[in-house]
């Protein structure tokens, strides 16, 4: 079951033979920009070196959160009795106070747009049953990302001892962060309300002023501390291109925010993610053990692109499917198989592929005509 693509070559244009070698995060400690659904590295700077990532460190919290909603465990509508532990957070907060409910959504959004100390801490303890069991789950999680650079001491970025990241490991947090498109719901957000039609209402103004004034930012986080500087992970994207930028260290807001968007604006005008198959995209049909229907069609779970230069020759791909025995019932939306997507130039990347729809468990009288118009040679039904 194998299938290959090749990107068509893109057109050579004449290009002035002096260009002005680019200058990129020149005040930030450490720096990296990647595009988001190839994990491609566009630019870094000391990106490995271990430094204080204050509140970028809730990226991984919220990471958290949303696999534990996605898992069932927890609703976004749900009401969460906030601890003493989480109204007594110091630093940014949403003036949480001890007993008071307040719904997951609410609470995500007071940590996505006004980096909320105390909505963090309340949302982990929801989740892990203690803010320290939470904090072992999230080194756990960065340990199953492949992030070396990384260990949390709190879920929230206070100035800590021990408690370090790099641009590296943030990038890599983010790019698994954004995959969650609901996150992106929250993180956009420039300003809004908590408790509108009550007394102790809270204004939330994104602490991301890039949301607001660069065309297509839609987050991510901010931090700042004493130890840490001036820190921002960002991510913007135009048609299929999604470029994820880190600076970690930098003097003051408005050189992160001119470094962060000097890095976008190189990104757009010299990149470009060709998508190459699509969430609809069919790369194979396989039989589905007693179902009711014999066969399904595979699709990845989601849209597969190669980053190009915009100038130049593209690169070439192929894919090949691995998978396992399918027996019904099978769902859509859970990971059958994987598709090793192969770019020339890269490391071979493992797509998670679903199935297109789901298979209900046949009784026993379609599993028999299954298996005779199986054994007439039928063609399988889809």
């Amino acid at each position: 079951m194998k299938k290959g693509f090749v990107l068509l070559l893109g057109i050579l244009i004449m290009f002035p033979w002096h260009v002005k070698a680019v200058s990129l995060a020149e005040n930030a400690k450490s720096a990296i920009m990647i595009e988001a659904s190839t994990g491609e590295i566009i630019f870094e700077k000391n990106s490995h070196e271990k430094l204080a990532p204050a509140s970028m460190t809730k990226m991984m919290s919220m990471l958290l959160i949303v696999e534990a909603i996605d898992r069932g465990d927890l609703k976004w509508n749900q009401m969460i009795t906030v601890s003493e532990n989480a109204s007594s957070m110091g630093g940014s907060q949403i003036l949480l106070e001890t007993g008071e409910k307040m719904s997951v959504q609410d609470l995500f959004k007071g940590i996505a747009v006004a980096s909320g100390n105390d909505a963090v801490v309340a949302l982990s303890e929801a989740v892990a049953g203690t803010e320290d069991e939470f904090v072992k789950q999230m080194n756990e999680r960065a340990k199953e990302l492949g992030l070396n650079d990384t260990n949390f001491k709190n879920p929230h970025g206070l100035d800590t001892a021990n408690h370090y990241s790099s641009a590296y490991d943030m990038a890599m947090i983010a790019k698994e962060l954004v995959s969650h498109e609901k996150v992106l719901e929250f993180t956009s957000i420039y300003e809004d309300y908590l408790r509108e039609n009550q007394e102790n209402k809270v204004w939330l103004v994104n602490t991301n002023k890039l949301v607001r004034f660069y065309d297509g930012v839609d987050g991510l986080k901010t931090g700042y501390t004493k130890e840490a500087g001036y820190c921002l992970t960002s991510t913007a994207k135009r048609g299929d291109t999604r470029f994820i930028t880190v600076v970690m260290g930098e003097p003051d807001t408005k050189t992160r925010n001119n470094e962060t968007t000097s890095m976008l604006d190189y990104g757009f005008s010299q990149y470009i993610a060709e998508k190459v198959l699509s969430k609809d995209s069919v790369v194979g049909t396989v039989r589905v053990e007693k179902g009711k229907k014999e066969a399904v069609k595979l699709v990845p779970m989601y849209d597969v692109t190669v980053l190009n230069k915009k100038v130049g020759k593209k690169k070439n791909a192929d894919y090949e499917v691995k998978m396992k025995q399918l027996t019904a019932p099978v769902t859509k939306g859970e990971q059958v198989g994987e598709l090793i997507l192969k770019v020339e130039g890269e490391k071979e990347r493992k797509i998670p592929l679903t199935v297109n729809q789901t298979i209900e468990k046949a009784n026993l009288l379609e599993v028999y005509l299954n298996h005779i118009k199986s054994m007439l040679g039928g063609n399988l039904e889809v």
